[in-house]
């Protein structure tokens, strides 16, 4: 069999298919960071835009809008939840494809589950559908080749995966998914400019809006009876003709039904970008030994060279490697509410200990990628020196969260947006996805109170 019969018949198949128990339950993980990161996110600047734009476009009344709730087609709702989950460094990641597959999957999943009314047990099965063939593609691509040509990996793998999730949610037939596929291939885009997005609106809607969007617009054309490529991945200018140094097409199929890669995919413990994970915890593990701020000389912060250019010094407080660490020194953590304090940037406590971090990047540290290692030497007065190398970063797949963890994460995301009560009642309904008989039963939950 071809790589697209093998793919488009898994895809076919998946909404029959039940999860494993563990995948089911890392499943439910993933949805719930996800929807903690689109209501968080409607607060910040590129959630605000996208749910302003999405207000423009009118259309029939199938999805709602995270955070606002007004309802619009499953595009535009994609869209814009898909921006909302990347408004901010919140949400999932997967290292090996060099991608964050939840902003752009989950969004186009539970677009087209409201629209089709679908339950609960079936947006599971579709969203963990979706990181297996998102997470694939790009790795089939050789990610970290594929970036450096240009190309955005976080673009081109969840669009798939937004693809077969929406399929599959669509009940799509065989041949019907191979059409989506196609149309996929079509819209497959991205380039990885967007490091220089200084605002993240841009890079909120390549990472997660386009994927989500293009990934829903693939699977309702060819539902409404469109036709296409019956193989766009293989033969003469073919997707992998066209992409790829020495692309691996058949990466794509590999483990699949038995290596599901949401089980490999990264929750970050703290709402910052991914390359500071590691130093904030390595630093939480030296405050234990209960320093004195004021004997702080000097903090020496070491990790990948990519991570080190993408953090140094930056404008934004939760991207910024310097300001985090000065803040998780002061005050003992790191919340959602700290890493997105900008009036805390002009700090003179703050800044002060800012200017005492240095940051280098480690060359065993790129070597040992895709794992996110980070180094931290803390300098004391009195010549004593504390060091610690986070080798398994907590919410990795080697050092996963727990339930309650997540459940308090994604709690401390909505709450002060929700409110308490609903923010609650919205953990526990995902907790309890799988005996959800109409995912549209979640759109009261997902809204401010008014």
């Amino acid at each position: 069999m071809t790589v697209m019969q093998r793919l488009s018949g898994y895809i076919a198949r998946a909404p029959k298919r039940p999860l494993p128990a563990a995948v089911a339950e890392k499943t439910k993980h993933h949805v719930l960071d996800t929807i903690a990161a689109m209501v968080s996110g409607s607060r910040l600047p590129p959630g605000r835009k996208a749910i302003s734009f999405a207000k423009t476009r009118g259309g029939t009344k199938e999805a709602c809008v995270v955070g606002d709730g007004f309802l619009t087609t499953a595009e535009n709702a994609a869209l814009a939840n898909g921006m909302l989950a990347h408004a901010d460094e919140t949400d999932d990641s997967h290292a090996p494809s060099l991608t964050h597959p939840g902003c752009g999957i989950v969004p186009a999943a539970l677009a087209i589950a409201e629209r089709e009314q679908s339950s609960g047990e079936a947006l599971l099965r579709a969203v963990a559908l979706g990181y297996d063939v998102g997470c694939r593609l790009t790795m089939s691509l050789n990610a970290y080749e594929f970036r450096e040509d240009g190309h955005s990996t976080h673009s081109f793998g969840p669009m798939f995966g937004a693809a077969a999730a929406s399929a599959a949610l669509l009940r799509l037939k065989d041949s019907q998914v191979r059409h989506v596929l196609s149309y996929t291939a079509q819209q497959a885009s991205g380039i990885s400019c967007w490091m220089r997005d200084e605002e993240h609106v841009e890079k909120a809607f390549d990472f997660g809006g386009m994927p989500a969007r293009n990934g829903v617009a693939a699977a309702a054309m060819v539902a409404h009876g469109f036709t296409g490529v019956e193989d766009a991945l293989s033969g003469e200018r073919s997707f992998f003709v066209a992409y790829g140094r020495e692309p691996k097409p058949e990466k794509l199929v590999d483990g699949l039904g038995e290596i599901y890669e949401i089980m490999n995919t990264n929750i970050k413990r703290w709402s910052v970008g991914s390359p500071i994970q590691a130093p904030l915890d390595a630093l939480s593990v030296l405050l234990e030994e209960k320093f004195d701020v004021d004997a702080v000389e000097k903090v020496v912060v070491r990790v990948a060279h990519q991570g080190a250019n993408t953090t140094n010094n930056r404008d934004m407080p939760d991207i910024c490697m310097q300001h985090l660490c000065a803040v998780m020194i002061l005050d003992g953590t790191v919340s959602f509410k700290s890493s997105h304090d900008e009036g805390r940037m002009k700090d003179p406590k703050v800044l002060a200990l800012r200017k005492k971090v240095e940051l280098l990047g480690d060359d065993a540290l790129t070597r040992a990628m895709p794992s996110r290692q980070g180094i931290v030497e803390v300098f004391l007065r009195g010549e004593r020196r504390l060091r610690h190398h986070m080798q398994a970063v907590r919410g990795t797949a080697e050092n996963p969260m727990t339930r309650a963890e997540v459940d308090a994460k994604g709690y401390d995301l909505v709450a002060p947006v929700l409110g308490r009560d609903r923010a609650r009642k919205l953990c526990d309904a995902i907790w309890s996805l799988d005996r959800l008989k109409d995912v549209r039963k979640l759109r009261t939950l997902l809204k401010e109170k008014r």
